[in-house]
């Protein structure tokens, strides 16, 4: 395995060196003071493993490691520092491994040992068919034909809020002081830029070990993350929404079938505030399509499929209080004298502790006829 060192101390470079020396699995083959030089070289090393450490004062080794794995993304970097605050915390969930200088060969071999097993893992959980669909209803996960469901395993919240962001904005380049206001707000600017270039190593880590074909490249002072032939679950959703026919007998399945789809809000399990009015406006678009759908089974004497998209949209829209009204109706129509009450109550209790206010008079007086003709 092809080996570089990276610090700016030379003492410690040759430190390194030794006790990494006499391993026969090693081949250390340039070692840098400069990371600079090591970056604008290292394409044409191609080494599997980079020993960085974390404090230097051209560029930090987390700064380094951003750069080195835009050009090498399968290499393995091992941070090694001095200090066992914010760094190791930082870091010891996203690198292959963080090392506390001075670095004893027991512990090097632990190292290796990491790598080893790392590869082993990567052998056994290999498929030859990636995952080719992400979904942002309700909850960010995969999907595929072939392997089925799978949820994301992230090592930390931020890692997860920031990738959601980058699908947000997929195909947009995405500048980095935009991402550190919004994720890092109250953390100083280099730490914050340290955490942004983890998570991102992070990020990028966990789609190589999914087998995600989606590609999240450096972009003038920021990043792109490129979708390829991954579609989206919301993307898919809006364009079918928008080629389906008019609602006929003959295609009213087709329709229904979009009321389904949509599996729950955009990001709903999620509390961020930067997507809500995208969770807004689909919710909107998909309320809107729903009750065109419920509307035209009611006209056609679907009553039981009425009430099953009708019992959706309370799912989707528990505050709506015109839903609790069109059931009303539709088990008057059906004889179902408990269920009709059952959705007053409902409907009277949700307004109360709300909103503090009573159903419309339009919905009372309704009630009150409904009950005098009983």
């Amino acid at each position: 395995m092809k080996v570089v060192l990276i610090d700016d101390e030379r003492l410690a470079l040759n430190y390194l060196e030794k006790m990494l020396q006499g391993n026969e699995e090693l081949e250390i083959v340039k070692m840098y003071s400069d990371p600079i030089q090591a970056i604008e070289e290292i394409q044409q090393i191609k080494p599997e493993m980079v020993f960085l450490d974390v404090e230097m004062p051209v560029m930090t080794g987390i700064e380094a490691a951003e750069q080195i794995l835009t050009l090498l993304p399968d290499v393995h970097i091992v941070f090694v520092t001095a200090y066992e605050g914010y760094a190791i915390k930082a870091f010891e969930l996203n690198a292959l491994d963080y090392v506390l200088k001075p670095a004893r060969r027991e512990r090097l071999q632990k190292t290796l040992m990491r790598i080893q097993k790392e590869k082993a893992e990567m052998v056994k959980e290999s498929s030859p068919v990636p995952y080719r669909k992400i979904c942002c209803f309700r909850s960010l996960h995969l999907e595929s034909s072939e392997r089925g469901t799978e949820t994301f395993r992230w090592r930390t919240t931020k890692a997860q809020e920031l990738f959601a962001y980058l699908i947000h904005r997929r195909g947009q380049p995405v500048r980095k002081d935009v991402l550190l206001d919004l994720f890092w707000t109250d953390v100083e600017w280099k730490k914050g830029y340290a955490h942004l270039y983890t998570t991102v190593y992070q990020i990028r880590k966990t789609l190589d070990k999914l087998g995600v074909e989606l590609k999240l490249t450096n972009c003038e002072d920021g990043y792109l993350l490129e979708m390829n032939d991954v579609s989206l679950d919301v993307e898919d959703w809006e364009k079918r929404l928008r080629q389906a026919p008019p609602i006929t007998k003959e295609t009213i399945q087709e329709h229904l079938n979009l009321v389904e789809l949509y599996r729950g809000d955009y990001l709903a399990e999620y509390d961020y505030l930067w997507a809500e009015s995208e969770r807004q406006r689909l919710r909107a678009d998909w309320y809107h399509h729903a009750a065109q759908v419920a509307k035209f089974l009611v006209e056609t004497n679907e009553f039981a499929k009425a009430m099953a998209v009708y019992l959706r949209m309370q799912q989707i829209a528990p505050h709506q209080e015109e839903l609790f009204f069109y059931m009303m109706k539709l088990y008057d129509a059906v004889g179902d004298r408990e269920a009709v009450e059952g959705q007053y109550v409902r409907l009277t209790q949700m307004l109360r502790e709300e909103v503090e206010t009573t159903p419309q008079e339009v919905v009372q007086n309704w009630y009150k006829q409904w009950k005098n003709n009983r």
